[in-house]
């Protein structure tokens, strides 16, 4: 266990899921400091968006941190941009061609147009875990999906460097989001996202369908997709697509 500016980090061996031991030593009463990290070398049972399942490697980094939520802070929904950017910041200097880390809404990470990252953020009480799975090394075969590891673009740190440096960067974006708002970090998430006017297909969590171009993000952080008659639909859950 190692502890600095960023907070504790903890490294166990092996575990069900990061983010489930976190919750569940919220809710037992274990006071965990605003910044504290659980990594695990091995899940065996990790957990993504929508109940899917998130595949581990040996090598990979999966991990979970605490934020601690206080009054007058912005939307904790906003955090997965939070997230999304410390990992965006942490990867882009390993990259040989920065132009293909792409970031996609809600909360996935690309390179060029497969996913290498994804996030899970749950609540509990004043507290939301935040989730981080990266391919730093391996990709496993997801069906329907097109996935990667960074290690296809250019050689990677060992995962206790990356956590180390990925602590870093979320203590930094967090405390941007407290101090200047959600507002910023939702325009700099812009900026690292697919173009406007790319072609999305979001598959809801009914089994609906709906097409269109991306038209940025709204004020609270939905996805405003512009459908072909020139309406914009606002879509606050769903998988997005890209389309080809």
């Amino acid at each position: 266990m190692r502890s600095d500016l960023t907070g504790t980090i903890e490294f166990v061996p092996e575990t069900g899921s990061t983010n489930a031991d976190l919750l569940a030593r919220l809710r037992a009463g274990e006071a965990l400091a605003d910044g504290h990290w659980l990594i695990a070398d091995r899940q065996t049972s990790g957990r993504g968006r929508q109940g899917r399942t998130w595949l581990d490697a040996p090598g990979n980094f999966m991990g979970s941190t605490v934020v601690r939520l206080h009054p007058h802070e912005p939307s904790p929904a906003t955090l997965s941009f939070v997230a999304a950017l410390a990992v965006y910041e942490a990867v882009l200097p390993l990259l040989a061609d920065p132009a293909t880390l792409l970031l996609k809404w809600p909360n996935d990470v690309l390179l060029g147009r497969a996913k290498f990252c994804g996030l899970l953020l749950e609540r509990e009480g004043d507290a939301v875990v935040i989730g981080i799975g990266v391919n730093l090394v391996a990709a496993p075969e997801v069906e329907g999906r097109l996935v990667t590891a960074l290690a296809t673009a250019n050689s990677v740190p060992p995962r206790d460097l990356f956590s180390r440096t990925l602590a870093e960067h979320l203590a930094v974006e967090l405390r941007r989001w407290r101090e200047t708002g959600a507002e910023p970090i939702m325009r700099r998430w812009q900026a690292a996202a697919h173009k406007p006017g790319t072609p999305l297909r979001v598959h809801g969590g009914k089994g609906e369908e709906i097409a269109g171009t991306y038209d940025g993000l709204d004020a609270t952080g939905a996805l405003r997709l512009r459908q072909p008659d020139g309406t914009t639909t606002v879509i606050h859950a769903g998988d997005v697509m890209l389309e080809d």
